[in-house]
């Protein structure tokens, strides 16, 4: 007869699911809502009561050993296992309740859905919100999100999407700028000016611009005089008389209400991508997702509040 697994080993398995997949006892803690050493100490309990070992430390990184491998995929289908029998409960119960997880870009974090989400709590009050804001891409079944909110058509076949607004881009500078310097008609016209672009922290790049011209579209990576990498500071920047920078809309718009910022170039802006919703197959039947996806309807309305500042286009050179 088969020894039934204990509480603590189950607790074991657990920590050691998610520790190996985000590499680190930190992140699983953070996942789990528990202490890194709470992590650390089931993973090492549970080295014990097997007699293997499953990782390899350093005081950098964790690493597989090769009997944690082979572990790491069963304790991740029994993770799994147990995310479907809690979701099959929740679908159940009519009434959004417990712990609704969600990740978003920082920028759409704070511009968009933190100052909304008050307002969704206040309709769901047994519902606890747990927003997590960043531009790290990881697998978010493994860290247990519910919904994603992303930039780009990105496709899992593990995922279910739905497309919420464009992510328009487009030039902005400040009117004092525009009225030292001249308005640029064209893109080709950017060579004059003063620019300050962005540079992404996941991989060190520079953005290249975008723009429709006739049927195609092209992209510049104009000289830069300031180069930074989080999108509300290039729009501080812009503001202050920097130069000429591309900004999501979104940011933009607020900047563009106060008069500190004109839209220029405005006929060969483009939609870069999209901003999309993916969650879990897994969730679909969840009264917390489908509370949260039809909100999301409300906070990202067609058409996009924030892209009307576009109409306050910059036509003559002061």
């Amino acid at each position: 007869m088969k020894e039934q697994i204990g509480l603590e080993r189950l607790t074991g398995l657990i920590a050691f699911a998610r520790a190996a997949s985000l590499g680190s006892y930190t992140a699983a803690a953070r996942t789990l809502s528990v202490s890194p050493s709470a992590v650390s100490k089931s993973v090492q309990r549970l080295e014990q009561q097997l007699g293997l070992p499953l990782f390899t430390r350093t005081t950098r990184s964790l690493t597989l050993t090769a009997e944690g491998r082979d572990l790491h995929e069963r304790a991740l289908r029994l993770l799994h296992y147990a995310e479907d029998i809690e979701q099959a409960a929740l679908a159940a119960r009519a009434e959004p309740a417990g712990t609704l997880r969600i990740t978003a870009p920082l920028p759409i974090g704070v511009h968009i859905l933190a100052s909304a989400l008050p307002r969704f709590q206040a309709r769901h009050p047994k519902l606890t919100i747990d927003l997590r804001l960043g531009d790290q891409v990881f697998d978010i079944i493994e860290t247990g999100i519910d919904v994603a909110i992303r930039v780009g058509d990105l496709a899992d076949s593990r995922l279910i999407s739905r497309r919420l607004a464009p992510h328009r881009l487009c030039a902005f500078a400040s009117p004092d700028y525009l009225a030292r310097r001249g308005v640029p008609r064209h893109p080709d016209e950017l060579a004059g000016h003063d620019c300050v672009n962005f540079r992404y922290q996941s991989s060190g790049q520079p953005l290249r611009w975008p723009f429709k011209i006739g049927d195609r579209i092209v992209e510049i990576t104009p000289a830069p005089g300031i180069v930074i990498d989080v999108s509300d500071a290039v729009a501080a920047a812009l503001a202050a008389g920097g130069g000429i920078g591309i900004s999501p809309t979104y940011i933009a718009a607020p900047y563009v209400a106060r008069g500190q910022l004109v839209p220029i170039l405005t006929a060969f802006a483009v939609d870069r991508f999209s901003v999309t919703a993916l969650w879990p197959e897994s969730r679909r039947g969840s009264p917390n997702v489908r509370a949260f996806l039809a909100f999301l309807e409300e906070v990202f309305p067609t058409p996009a509040p924030w892209d009307a500042c576009l109409d306050a286009v910059q036509d003559t050179a002061p």
